[in-house]
């Protein structure tokens, strides 16, 4: 039987949606039980820090998929990405209540794996980026 804080994710998931223009967007899958998970970012640079602003999740899956994802996705809002890229799955599981049945346990890395891939897709978009907008150095050998 699932804990309070997993039926409640369950029931009233946080930041479920999907994103227009995200910065960052990832998508985790298992071909086993079925599950697949998209994570949308909306990041921020202030003052010299990416910040997480906006988080948005669609999950097909199972109770305890849906969960971890409202769990994470409230994690993560309002968090510099350097912090939120440390989240581990313990740290979710005990966000969750601490309790999660074994077999369900590859539902929190799901979360997690869709969540860094969205902050790897805005890592390469912003890295492109930098590099279109670079100023051309002109040498000067005199």
């Amino acid at each position: 039987m699932h804990n309070k804080t997993l039926l409640s994710h369950f029931f009233h998931p946080k930041n479920m949606g999907k994103m227009k223009k995200p910065s960052g967007y990832g998508r985790a899958g298992n071909p086993v039980c079925g599950d697949i998970m998209d994570f949308y970012l909306k990041i921020k640079d202030e003052k010299s820090k990416a910040i997480i602003k906006d988080v948005k999740w669609e999950t097909l899956g199972c109770p305890v998929a849906l969960a971890n994802s409202s769990v994470l996705s409230e994690m993560v809002k309002g968090k510099a990405l350097k912090d939120a890229e440390k989240i581990t799955q313990k740290q979710i599981i005990k966000k969750l209540g601490g309790e999660i049945p074994h077999q369900k346990l590859h539902c929190s890395m799901l979360a997690l794996d869709a969540f860094h891939q969205a902050i790897n897709y805005y890592k390469k978009k912003r890295k492109i980026i930098e590099l279109k907008t670079k100023p051309k150095t002109k040498h000067n050998f005199n």
